[in-house]
């Protein structure tokens, strides 16, 4: 029998996911897994540099192969990267699975991250970069959700309680 994560959080970066994810666990009584973390520690090298050094294609193909082990090998709460809902074949592994889109306006973004350059798709432009980016990425988190989640205004354990009611599970 496969494992099968409990949830996957999806969303733009800087949402929360890591934040929530690590919460959400702890509450389950479960572990945490970030695909982006995966990709880290198994090339030894930041996202950033990834994406500056060996650029977006082979760094999204790392990540739909991330993706793809953590959905067969883990069976807590897992968070995908931001752009990980770009590939096809990834949003269809993601059927089946209980998927939190957790959403939140440029405003939000602004605040919680300050658009930093340390996010390689926003170095110019940030807050134009992130709205587009949004635009072209909504749909596809929507497409994937079975739950979505405003992140705007509430702290992270609001945030996780979000998640446990809109997954139908009780506080613990």
């Amino acid at each position: 029998m496969s494992a099968a994560p409990v949830v996957v959080l999806v969303g733009p970066m800087g949402v929360g996911k890591s934040t929530v994810g690590e919460l959400l666990a702890e509450r389950l009584g479960v572990t945490y897994r970030d695909t982006d973390a995966d990709i880290v520690a198994a090339r030894g090298r930041t996202i950033s540099e990834i994406f500056v050094d060996e650029g977006e294609p082979v760094f999204r193909a790392l990540e739909k192969d991330a993706v793809r082990r953590a959905l067969a090998e883990h069976d807590g709460v897992l968070a995908l990267g931001g752009g990980a809902v770009l590939d096809a074949d990834t949003r269809a592994l993601l059927t089946g699975h209980k998927v939190a889109y957790l959403t939140m306006d440029v405003e939000e973004a602004v605040r919680r991250t300050g658009l930093n350059v340390a996010r390689p798709l926003l170095t110019i432009n940030p807050r134009k970069q992130w709205r587009e980016l949004m635009e072209a990425r909504r749909h596809l988190y929507e497409e994937v959700a079975t739950a979505v989640v405003a992140t705007d205004g509430r702290d992270p354990e609001e945030v996780a309680q979000a998640v446990l009611d809109a997954m139908g599970w009780k506080k613990s």
